[in-house]
């Protein structure tokens, strides 16, 4: 038998939003970027998390724009960089196969901290879950351009995880539309986890509000 599943802290659900809105370079490197989080982060009022991902991004440019952000405190998620969060004081972080394990993580944040984990796989969920993840990314769900080829591994793997990791919230990701989230809900999904189609989209403000009135009207 493996190792048990250590549970979410409790009441971590709640904590959690349903809607992750992230970026990439291209998203961060938009002039208006500041601007447009900041509107996004005050019409989600909590509701949401905002992922400041940007793998070619230097991190003194994600520090400047943390900076900018991090009068929202919880709301804003710092990908990766767990320096970036460090030095300011955000203390949200999402790791990906390229970032420390989260016990690493939580070692230098600090036990206040909360933090995600990004998979691909069964044994990924398992071992994001057995080291204290506070939520889980799984995808690719759905095909998207940022993954050609790859035609998704469907919401039965939401499902799975949510089998393996019964006490932290699960979010989808990967070509993830407002469509999809009754979807995702009904695979056991905590929410939905969006890029382009929030990003992409000709009126963000707009798409934000679409996938959280679906999101509500599956709660």
């Amino acid at each position: 038998m493996g190792d048990p599943v250590m549970a979410a802290p409790s009441g971590a659900v709640d904590r959690v939003p349903s809607l992750h809105v992230v970026t990439d370079d291209q998203v961060l490197a938009r002039p208006d970027f500041p601007e447009l989080a900041s509107r996004m982060l005050r019409r989600g009022r909590g509701r949401i998390a905002l992922h400041l991902r940007g793998p070619w991004t230097s991190g003194a440019q994600l520090h400047r724009l943390a900076l900018t952000l991090v009068g929202y405190g919880e709301s804003v998620v710092v990908n990766d960089r767990v320096d970036v969060a460090l030095v300011t004081g955000l203390r949200r972080v999402h790791l990906g196969a390229r970032s420390v394990p989260p016990r690493i993580a939580r070692a230098i944040l600090g036990e206040g901290a909360r933090l995600g984990v990004s998979t691909h796989s069964v044994s990924a969920v398992r071992d994001a879950a057995q080291e204290g993840a506070d939520w889980i990314f799984v995808g690719t769900i759905y095909p998207t351009p940022s993954h050609p080829g790859d035609p998704g591994r469907g919401v039965g793997a939401v499902k799975e995880a949510t089998r393996v990791a019964p006490d932290v919230p699960v979010l989808a990701i990967g070509g993830v539309g407002p469509e999809h989230v009754r979807e995702a809900r009904l695979a056991g999904g905590h929410g939905v986890a969006v890029i382009r189609g929030i990003w992409g989209a000709l009126d963000p403000l707009a798409a934000l509000n679409e996938y959280l009135e679906m999101l509500d009207s599956e709660r």
